[in-house]
């Protein structure tokens, strides 16, 4: 076959698996189409590899295969090894693994641009000369951009990990925990710096384009802005920010598909970027804080507001599972809000025994599912779909709001934010104006939680202290268990 049918063959190839990650990524906007969309993209990635391989000139199959076997391997570890309740963490390292690929293929291709050229002019600026002027700035730029976005994407997401997974270090015998928020002095005006030398380290590469030099420091200079940019945020924030890194690895490999030509990367990457800034507004719209807000400022407490003590003192009410069981009897609706203490606790599959039960009884069983409840967008969606929770029992806030007044008896289940009603009530609260899941306006609340501590914004929710309000200190999984015994030796 000539070289030319073969590109055409391999650009209309390239078209139709843009056109599934488009199918499929609108397969993924419903989880009862999300399998199906998954699928979807991974027919087109399927596809855009086998005419990348068949269109282009592969230097060495041995190493094509063996980045196959290892790469295949190493996922499919990850995909065994991880627990549920590690899947932010994954994710966020993924988002980092898909940002540092696109800077060192840039680099790569920066690379063999240089090597290339030298014999024949003696500099790589001579690139330009086998094409075009405009192209070879393109290349310029989309090599600088590579390496700028991938580079603060990929150590970005490294810290985002390390918070999720709530790392720390000893110093004098005291813990510090990377999940807080790490404020360095004059912070803002040094990222702004950073930033400015980022910026300057772009021109250099578009500047002189025979060494690696002013590359390497920019994917330096940059790895530092995504550590900078992202300790200060605070756990609260996490769903935002993977988001918006996931935002930060489809435009890094759009830069990379100007970078080699490659226009199904181009596509796939924009179509990432694109989802990635849509859902990292839908996200802040949700905690009602803008992105500026959420990169720039700190959540938690202010001075002068309400202590533990004087919310919670002498107000909590314990209850036990069989106390539950007897609140449970007779009940014709009911709401669960899950929150991250659901997944800690991995009570995902008792919480649907516990739903089954109560519905072979008579009793209406929902879930309101608040947009951020979790670490990563989507966290309660995954774990319920996990234990076979029917899609339809599944609402969105707004969808549930209007109808808690009916409620006989709503469960809180390691939510604490979402639900805390001082975002309403308290214009000085840190979460004020957030909209949450009234939950506090049911009948009567049962609040499942190992302890008072507060939730990622560190305030007092005075949803525990409510006349209506009972709290069932225990671990989530084992409190389900216990109640559902105790429905069942009541029955």
């Amino acid at each position: 076959m000539d070289p030319s049918t073969l590109k055409i063959l391999q650009n209309l190839t390239y078209l139709v698996a843009s056109a599934l990650f488009i199918f499929g990524l609108k397969g993924l906007s419903h989880p009862r189409k999300a399998v199906r969309g998954n699928m979807l993209g991974s027919i087109g990635m399927l596809l855009a590899i086998l005419a990348t391989l068949v269109g282009e000139h592969i230097l060495s199959w041995g190493w094509v295969l063996a980045g196959l076997v290892v790469g295949s391997g190493f996922g499919v570890f990850l995909a065994v090894t991880v627990p549920m309740t590690g899947m932010p963490q994954m994710v966020g390292v993924l988002n980092g693994f898909g940002g540092g690929a696109s800077f060192l293929v840039a680099g790569a291709e920066l690379a063999m641009v240089i090597a290339r050229s030298a014999p024949a002019t003696g500099e790589a600026a001579a690139h330009v000369a086998e094409g075009s002027h405009a192209s070879s700035l393109q290349f310029l730029i989309a090599t600088a951009l590579s390496g700028l976005i991938g580079s603060v994407t990929l150590f970005g997401s490294f810290v985002a990990a390390g918070k999720l997974q709530e790392l720390h270090i000893t110093i004098g015998g005291k813990k510090y925990w990377l999940s807080n928020s790490i404020l360095l002095p004059g912070r803002n005006g040094i990222n702004a710096l950073v930033f400015l030398a980022c910026l300057a380290l772009c021109v250099a590469v578009v500047g002189n384009p025979g060494t690696m030099v002013w590359y390497v420091l920019l994917v330096i200079v940059a790895a530092v802005l995504g550590v900078l940019i992202t300790i200060p945020i605070g756990g609260a924030d996490m769903p935002v920010v993977i988001a918006l890194l996931n935002s930060y690895s489809g435009l890094a490999a759009a830069a990379t598909g100007f970078v080699i030509n490659n226009n199904v990367l181009i596509i796939a990457g924009s179509l990432v970027g694109a989802s990635g800034l849509i859902l990292t507004a839908i996200m802040c719209k949700a905690m009602n804080r803008s992105l500026a807000n959420v990169m720039f400022a700190t959540m938690g407490p202010q001075a002068g507001a309400p202590s533990a003590d004087d919310v919670y003192a002498g107000k909590i009410k314990s209850v036990s599972a069989d106390e539950i069981a007897m609140m449970l009897d007779g009940a014709q609706r009911v709401v669960i809000v899950p929150g991250y203490g659901l997944a800690v606790s991995q009570a995902q599959h008792a919480v649907r025994d516990f739903a089954n039960l109560l519905e072979s009884r008579g009793t209406t069983v929902e879930y309101a599912i608040h947009p951020v409840a979790g670490r990563m967008p989507g966290h309660m969606n995954v774990l319920l779909a996990e234990a076979d929770v029917p899609y339809e029992k599944l609402l969105e806030m707004d969808a549930i709001n209007p109808t808690l007044e009916t409620v006989d008896v709503g469960i809180v289940v390691g939510a604490n934010d979402v639900v805390n009603p001082v975002a309403r009530t308290d214009p000085n609260s840190p979460i004020a104006g957030m909209p949450i899941i009234d939950i506090d306006k049911c009948r009567s609340v049962i609040v499942i939680k190992r302890s008072l501590s507060p939730g990622f914004a560190g305030i007092p929710n005075p949803l525990f202290a409510n006349p209506n309000t009972s709290m069932f200190f225990n671990d989530g999984k084992k409190a389900f268990m216990e109640i559902i015994s105790a429905l069942k030796e009541n029955a």
